[in-house]
């Protein structure tokens, strides 16, 4: 028996930062995925965020143009507005 397995489609948004980086739990915040710094580390800390499709456990991570950050099903691209 073969079994076939679908991956779901993600959603895709392009972030514009005008910083050189951006840290991972402030971007959180600033795109509304988590209304604290305590949600944003209990997220980061339970894997829920993938960053370049890996998981991330580090809060204070450099977020930097071309990076991905993958949440809750949308993809976020950072691109530099510079």
């Amino acid at each position: 028996m073969k079994i076939k397995v679908k991956q779901a489609e993600h959603n895709k948004e392009v972030v514009k930062i005008n910083t050189d980086f951006i840290q991972l739990q402030s971007f959180l915040k600033f795109k509304g995925i988590c209304e604290t710094g305590g949600q944003a580390k209990e997220f980061i800390q339970d894997g829920i965020i993938r960053v370049n499709g890996e998981i991330c456990t580090a809060r204070g991570k450099k977020l930097r143009n071309g990076d991905i950050v993958s949440a809750f099903g949308t993809d976020y691209y950072i691109e530099n507005e510079n």
